[in-house]
């Protein structure tokens, strides 16, 4: 879908009077539009949608003379030479069809944020993986910084990469988050060292299959000169290793939760080791960190801190600097985040959890647990996640509409768990959901909001849901 000519820099690709189409409005097209029509291109936007925020969006760009067409994005502008497109935007769509029947190179914001660096520009790090993405790009950042680096947690973390890029600001090195769809539209990216966290189906409907998901995943590895890093315990991540095209010399990279063997990161006797940046590695290990400097020290969040020093130690940084950068990252809300104990039971937050694979993860960091989980299912099953999990739940609290999916699986592999099925969707159903967990709960146990669904049918997303879960408990604790 690229062009074919793969380049680093902008110098290889002049934007002046070339016809540009922008897919989409929103928080990257909107940088995109202005961002080549500074660079002389003639450009149009199209959007699929017409509504005010969208046509205020275009009186913004039409007052610096760039073309807007609201409510029309299936067809292709004459003339365009290039789409830059929104990383949303679904490779079926008609306007990318006539794209390829056109011969037309398609590029998302980070594609053309990669070809607008300028030939001293910072190296990037980059993290994807279908969860810790974003702990571990934050981590990453910190471990950097503690090591005296300039750098910033940039993709799709909220900070636009055009921005990092273009800004004023200049780095040393960049963290870099970026999910399935903006790596599909990223032929030329080459990345100093990336990492795949782990791969579980997401997003299906938009890749049209696991394995076309799992291979716009695997193009963060293409390139890589100094470390590809992936799951030890996730095989698919090592597999798309195996396939990548990397610089001669790159290494493969596992981290792992059991002891590392060599040219791999780990932990033994609660030690977070470092068995791949060290001299005489067949024999040596590294100490990097104690488990208890990872905050919170839940399994997988140890496997997303292995996966960020993975990265700083490729890009040279000390072990003194992993442990400090470790030790002063602090998570962002609603990411198994302990509200309260009360009535020696812990209420724990971790509405983040809004696929099956980020609830397993969730849900194994706890021995006893009353459980709330429920929302859009997005296509989810939630048979392999209640199998899994059964001998850890104390009881089930079923909120949202595909509750049912939820509650028949617990029929199915854990029958003996109690289940409480909340019928209402209004401002007051979690508070009765925490109430009725609290019903449920022994002493030593954990109360755990861990979805494994979307927030969207109750609430406006998943922080709004993790808002009122904290609420509820505070409510019960007064």
């Amino acid at each position: 879908m690229g062009s074919g000519q793969v380049t680093s820099t902008s110098e290889l690709f002049d934007f002046q009077g070339k016809h540009v189409t922008v897919a989409g409005l929103g928080v990257s097209g909107v940088p995109a539009a202005k961002v080549l029509h500074a660079r002389g291109a003639i450009v149009t936007v199209v959007n699929d949608g017409d509504d005010a925020r969208a046509r205020e969006q275009a009186a913004e760009l039409e007052a610096l003379g760039i073309t807007v067409r609201l409510g029309d994005g299936a067809s292709l502008p004459e003339g365009t030479e290039l789409i830059v497109t929104a990383p949303g935007w679904q490779p079926d769509k008609p306007l990318f069809l006539a794209a390829g029947k056109a011969g037309v190179p398609v590029w998302g914001d980070v594609e053309l944020a990669w070809r607008l660096r300028g030939p001293d520009a910072a190296p990037w790090l980059a993290v994807t993986g279908t969860n810790g993405k974003t702990t571990t790009v934050q981590m990453l950042a910190s471990i950097l910084k503690a090591a005296g680096l300039r750098t910033a947690a940039v993709g799709n973390i909220g900070v636009s990469l055009l921005d990092a890029v273009l800004g004023a600001e200049s780095y040393d090195v960049l963290a870099v988050e970026l999910s399935s769809y903006q790596l599909h539209w990223a032929p030329s990216l080459r990345a100093h060292s990336a990492a795949v966290l782990n791969l579980a189906p997401d997003h299906l409907d938009w890749h049209g299959s696991m394995e076309a998901y799992a291979r716009d995943k695997g193009r963060i590895y293409e390139g890589n000169r100094v470390a590809c890093v992936y799951n030890v315990e996730d095989k698919a991540t090592e597999d798309l290793v195996r396939e990548a095209d990397v610089e001669e010399g790159c290494r493969a990279i596992g981290f792992t939760l059991g002891t590392p063997a060599p040219s791999q990161l780990g932990v033994v006797d609660g030690i977070l080791v470092d068995r791949a940046f060290v001299e005489n590695r067949q024999k040596n290990a590294q100490e990097l960190a104690e488990v208890s400097d990872v905050n919170p020290p839940a399994p997988h969040n140890i496997a997303n801190a292995l996966a960020a020093a993975a990265l700083a130690r490729a890009f040279g940084v000390s072990a003194k600097a992993v442990r400090e950068g470790l030790r002063a990252f602090r998570p962002d809300a609603h990411r198994i985040a302990r509200v309260a104990d009360i009535d020696s039971v812990t209420y724990v937050d971790d509405s983040k959890a809004t696929n099956t694979h980020a609830a397993e993860a969730s849900l194994a960091s706890y021995e006893s647990i009353v459980w709330i989980a429920g929302g859009l299912a997005k296509g989810a099953t939630f048979d392999e996640l209640v199998a899994k999990s059964a001998k850890r739940l104390r009881g089930a609290v079923l909120i949202g509409a595909d509750r049912a999916l939820i509650r028949e699986a617990l029929a199915r592999h854990a029958p003996e768990v109690p289940v409480v099925d909340l019928d209402r969707t209004d401002t007051g159903a979690m508070l009765q959901a925490v109430t009725e967990a609290k019903r449920l709960a022994q002493p030593g146990d954990t109360v755990l909001l861990a979805p494994a669904c979307a927030s969207m049918d109750m609430f406006t997303n998943y922080n709004q849901r993790g808002d009122a879960f904290a609420a509820a408990v505070r409510e019960l604790e007064a």
